[in-house]
């Protein structure tokens, strides 16, 4: 089941995030930032009161574009369809805002393909997404690729 994030999911969603931070394979976020983009997050728990299977936020940058970011499977439930149920929720709830392109940045390129997205040169991407960027350790060495899908 594939639900809205509530305030009692941030911890267990900062230790998700924090697993593939650890391992290179994600960018961690701050408690603190999770708990201001709450409203961006959606988890996947099997049943109420369940753990928590996986986490993706799908964050508004402007207009026209919004970020999927954040996007993570608890290690004993990769390959089940977590990240791919994941992924569409946040396509779909790009599309009823109307957003006509959703980018992201990711070490799983190949994942992202499979929806659509197409590789893209980072610096395509407009100015307004930089102020994240620019707070990450990895800045202005990122080795993440950009990726774009057109709704």
């Amino acid at each position: 089941m594939i639900r809205k994030a509530a305030i009692g999911d941030i911890k267990e969603i900062h230790r998700l995030l924090q697993f593939y931070g650890n391992r290179g394979e994600l960018l961690p976020r701050p408690l603190s930032k999770l708990y201001d983009h709450v409203r961006d997050f959606f988890v996947y728990e099997r049943e109420s009161g369940e753990p928590m299977m996986g986490c993706c936020a799908l964050q508004i940058c402007w207009e026209d574009l919004a970020e999927i970011r954040s996007l993570a499977v608890a290690p004993q439930y990769v390959s089940q369809g977590i990240g791919r149920a994941l992924t569409e929720t946040a396509i779909e709830d790009a599309r009823s805002f109307g957003v006509s392109q959703v980018f992201t940045l990711t070490y799983r390129p190949d994942f992202f393909l499979r929806f659509g997205f197409q590789k893209i040169d980072r610096s395509d991407l407009p100015l307004k997404i930089w102020s994240d960027c620019m707070l990450c350790v990895k800045f202005p060495d990122c080795d993440e690729t950009a990726m774009i899908l057109n709704l």
